[in-house]
């Protein structure tokens, strides 16, 4: 009777014994597999408006772009770092669209305890407490595809590329537009940075979250010796970041001329930049406009993400990238400039690639065998991007707040009318 009262009370005895090995090998698997953290690293900025009005006049183009804003102060929310589409509940949004303009995403698994809250103390440099609480997300939270509503598109997609006063012989490449993005999106394929951000679930645990979405400040250093804390966690699980994995700077970005002229883009060199990306975009009639600076026919749309130097080295050499040396981009004259209407314009984006690293312990063994894996391991990943309104005077506007709230001039109502078209597009090409 013994016998049958723990039987049934304790069926895992019926698996047998091969159910028992392979239980015993998930087990030590778990024993043995490292933890891992990463952490994403991201400045961004909005191109001739004041850090502490990014939350303001920023907002309204991350506004556009469907994302979520939040200037130096601000609170965000895990996922801003990579702009990852992220499902909080049954909506999902555009992190990334205009994030916060600096940003530090974390996620930890712990093979031991996965999903259990941690924390990471930092160094004092970073001026955010003794601890960055690493809490597991939210019931309803996931990685999500972008799901929405395909607009009603008409027209066409012109693309250009190439840095340069005037366009190039057999340029615009011509993308007839229909209801149906999978007749149109595959026309628009390119290259894409290899998706190598953690993909993260309810076996994580994240920052920022609901107890601690402190944003980095202007004084922000991860400088020093940071430590992961939390049951289960190995206690060597102790690290130090040097400039190489801080925050990058803001990029330092001005652009001269009229959208119906060629638009000089030029920029202060970027500290550990190791190459460069420029992409803008904008409606002329019914058809939206894509220019990149690549040498080749490729959009730029998926290249907006973390690279490691080794890939920027070759899409440098493919001249895909701008070199580490380059300071200036040219926009041919004219692809951005409406027929007849004064108030055109085009959103521009710039990304500068920063140094990735992979920390680790113990540290791997010249004649490292084929079983070898450490206890645990650290990817740190950093990037700068600014956003540019071609053709409106940015610094102007940001410079003409105070008083009654004028009404809006013919370049503001431009912005709210001309980009949202281009936008509704691009939600086409990215909800499939």
């Amino acid at each position: 009777m013994a016998h049958r009262m723990l039987t049934s009370a304790f069926p895992f005895r019926r698996v047998g014994a091969a159910g028992l090995l392979a239980l015993g090998a998930t087990a030590a698997s778990a024993q043995t597999a490292p933890t891992q953290l990463w952490m994403d690293l991201s400045t961004s900025t909005m191109t001739g408006v004041p850090e502490f009005m990014e939350g303001g006049l920023g907002g309204m183009v991350g506004g556009l772009l469907g994302g979520r804003m939040g200037g130096a102060s601000g609170s965000q929310v895990y996922g801003h770092a990579s702009g990852r589409f992220i499902q909080q509940g049954s909506t999902p949004s555009l992190t990334g669209a205009m994030p916060p303009t600096r940003v530090i995403d974390i996620a930890l698994f712990n093979p031991r305890r996965p999903g259990v809250e941690a924390q990471l103390a930092i160094p004092p440099g970073m001026k955010m407490g003794e601890a960055l609480p690493l809490v597991p997300p939210s019931p309803g939270y996931k990685d999500a595809d972008p799901t929405g509503e395909v607009p009603d598109i008409k027209g066409r997609i012109l693309i250009y590329w190439g840095c340069g006063e005037t366009v190039r012989a057999g340029q615009p490449r011509v993308v007839p537009l229909s209801n149906n993005p999978q007749q149109w999106a595959p026309l628009l394929a390119g290259r894409h940075a290899p998706e190598r951000a953690a993909r993260v679930g309810a076996q994580h645990a994240l920052y920022p979250n609901e107890k601690n979405t402190v944003n980095p400040g202007p004084e922000t250093s991860l400088q020093g010796d940071l430590q992961v804390q939390g049951d289960g966690v190995p206690e060597s699980m102790r690290f130090t970041l040097g400039e190489r994995q801080d925050l990058m700077p803001a990029i330092r970005l001005q652009t001269q001329g009229a959208l119906a002229q060629s638009i000089l883009v030029s920029w202060l060199p970027v500290p550990r930049a190791h190459a460069y990306h420029l992409h803008a975009m904008g409606m002329v009639g019914q058809d939206m406009v894509l220019w990149s600076s690549a040498e080749s026919a490729d959009t730029g749309l998926g290249l907006f993400d973390y690279l490691t130097e080794a890939t920027s080295a070759r899409w440098v050499k493919d001249k895909l990238l701008l070199p580490a040396s380059a300071t200036q981009c040219a926009v041919p004259a004219g692809i951005f400039a409406t027929p007849g209407q004064a108030d055109s314009v085009a959103m521009l984006r710039m990304i500068a690639y920063g140094p990735e690293s992979y920390l680790m312990h113990p540290a791997r063994p010249a004649n490292a065998k084929t079983g070898w894996q450490p206890e645990w391991s650290v990817r740190v990943r950093t990037k700068s991007q600014t956003m540019a309104v071609l053709g409106v005077d940015m610094a102007g506007m940001a410079a003409g707040g105070g008083g009654a709230e004028p009404a809006p001039s013919p370049t503001e109502r431009a912005v709210d009318s001309v980009l949202p078209g281009a936008v509704n597009v691009l939600r086409g090409l990215f909800s499939r």
